[in-house]
């Protein structure tokens, strides 16, 4: 739920936006940087496709595809990687901090900036809506762009970052960051009765259900603020403030409107998980667009650079 609430739900609301092509990739690619199983890569992959689908993505309106199906990315990563410096790459924050985390570097990790920059490049992207921690990714790719059109002439789009509001952490059951990671998240496609059990187990005070209570500290009505109008949110908040309302109330609210929400959208999931095939289907059509940009780029590409090809 908290990638749904800070990514993925702003993503689909940006897709009724008609001045601009959206393209959303899987990134496959970048995962074997630290997934190197492959079931469960093909497992994942997978199910990004179906949970951006089942919320609400329309492949009229945006481009869903795989990085694999695109191939050219790799072709001009390393183009890249030739005007690329050692030491940009080793000022990127991202990988330094991996690297102080414990995680074992390699090339991939290392090197996975000029991938980025290859997925931005490649659809001649003009605006890349990034959170402010990851602007760095962006200017790295305006360096790298500004460095080949300065040896090769203007070949390249430079992009521009278009820095996203900053969600508010979501919190989890235990108010720590929702994270799977910390075992407190509460789950998009979850059923009904797995939904229940998770929200009704969102840790709260010892208050009791005739004492007052703060609204503003309490777990629930946060998670509640992003469910709820701004008039049934304010109802809670003067429940709280009254006494004679309990947690256990607030939590069955909250379970309420997150199902009624969710419902149709886990049904729709349930639904793609069973007809793999229309997946696939939207992957394939989507990927074909999106492939037809990059060829273009690839071919201008090597027209100025004087990499020949026989095959096309």
């Amino acid at each position: 739920m908290g990638n749904y609430l800070g990514a993925i739900r702003p993503h689909l609301d940006a897709q009724d936006d008609a001045k601009h092509d959206r393209f959303y990739f899987i990134a496959n690619y970048h995962s074997l940087t630290s997934l190197q199983d492959r079931q469960k890569l093909e497992e994942l992959t997978l199910d990004v496709a179906r949970t951006y689908l089942a919320l609400g993505l329309d492949p009229q309106k945006s481009l869903l595809f795989l990085q694999t199906d695109v191939p050219e990315v790799c072709e001009l990563s390393w183009v890249l990687s030739t005007v690329t410096s050692m030491g940009l790459l080793q000022r990127c924050h991202s990988y330094k901090d991996k690297v102080a985390k414990g995680l074992t570097p390699n090339h991939g990790l290392f090197a996975y900036p000029v991938l980025m920059a290859a997925d931005i490049i490649i659809y001649d992207s003009h605006l890349v809506p990034v959170g402010a921690d990851q602007k760095q990714h962006v200017e790295v790719t305006r360096d790298l762009a500004i460095r080949f059109n300065h040896v090769y002439g203007e070949t390249l789009v430079v992009p521009e970052p278009v820095i996203k509001e900053e969600v508010a952490v979501i919190p989890g059951t235990d108010g720590q960051k929702m994270s799977k990671s910390y075992n407190n998240s509460i789950d998009i496609f979850a059923t009904k009765k797995a939904l229940k059990k998770q929200i009704m187990a969102i840790v709260t005070d010892s208050k009791g259900l005739d004492e007052p209570k703060d609204p503003a500290t309490c777990n629930v009505v946060r998670l509640y603020r992003y469910f709820a109008t701004k008039e049934e949110v304010a109802e809670m908040e003067a429940n709280y403030r009254a006494g004679g309302f309990g947690y256990g109330h607030a939590k069955l609210a909250l379970f309420e409107k997150v199902n009624e929400m969710m419902a149709p959208y886990r049904d729709r999931y349930e639904y793609l998980k069973a007809n793999e095939d229309e997946v696939f289907d939207i992957l394939k059509t989507c990927g074909r667009q999106a492939r037809e940009v990059a060829s273009e780029t690839m071919r201008r590409v090597r027209e100025v650079t004087g990499l020949r090809t026989t095959l096309y």
